[in-house]
């Protein structure tokens, strides 16, 4: 189980030299085998709160414990060796390696191409098309998107992290995706997500609104409150 108490993150404004609070005083529980999806307003604070998550960004207050530990002061990769995974909202570009390679540091092993395959066909790519392609801006967002959501999948672990996961993804490709979450269901889950279609995955939904925090395990609740207020966080799935 994931917890976060009393977390808070504080900047300094460059422009005014005065504290601007990002999160403040947020107390979340994520249940194992659980998807929870964050959302609400643009500048609320929700890819702050993932990267906190992740150990990119140290609370200015408060406490993250992973069954029972406290990691606040652990690093991304020792939160990594405990098995957290991150998909960013913009994927990285890497020069010079290819989508294999990436794969395979990823797994931690050689792979064979059927390994690959499986890896690439649950994101909607062939494998035989993608794995000698460079992981830069030769592809699209979309392929980056796709291809940084299997290499999450290649590495696994027990928590994982998905910053706007639908970002560049096409309406064609849209229920690819949700079956990635369907299976990831013996994991705990934690999404970044503006979509309806991702919120009605979800076991939990987590609105952050900048000061307030609204956590409901009885989703059909809160799902309701933003069905009465799409303008509050959502945007429907549309074809482009």
């Amino acid at each position: 189980m994931l917890e976060l108490k009393n977390i808070s993150y504080s900047v300094k404004d460059e422009t005014t030299g005065r504290k601007q609070d990002i999160l403040k005083d947020v107390n979340l529980t994520f249940e194992d085998k659980s998807i929870s999806v964050i959302t609400g307003p643009n500048g609320s604070g929700k890819s702050t709160l993932i990267k906190i998550i992740m150990g990119f960004d140290r609370p200015t207050a408060g406490k993250v414990l992973f069954d029972g530990e406290d990691i606040t002061e652990l690093g991304i990769t020792d939160r990594a060796r405990r098995g957290f995974t991150i998909a960013f909202q913009q994927p990285v570009r890497f020069k010079g390696i290819t989508v294999k390679k990436l794969l395979e540091l990823a797994c931690g092993k050689k792979l064979g191409i059927d390994e690959m395959c499986d890896c690439l066909s649950s994101v909607g790519l062939c494998a035989r098309n993608y794995i000698d392609r460079a992981v830069d801006g030769t592809l699209s967002g979309g392929e980056l998107k796709r291809i940084e959501l299997a290499v999450a999948m290649a590495k696994g672990g027990d928590v994982f992290l998905l910053d706007e996961p639908e970002a560049g993804i096409d309406l064609w490709s849209f229920e690819d995706l949700v079956k990635i979450f369907d299976k990831l269901r013996d994991k705990t889950v934690i999404i970044v997500s503006h979509q309806q279609r991702i919120l009605e995955t979800a076991d939990k939904i987590i609105l952050l609104d900048h000061d307030t925090v609204t956590s409901a395990d009885k989703k059909d609740d809160l799902f309701a409150l933003l069905t009465r207020r799409p303008s509050l966080c959502w945007r429907e799935v549309k074809e482009s």
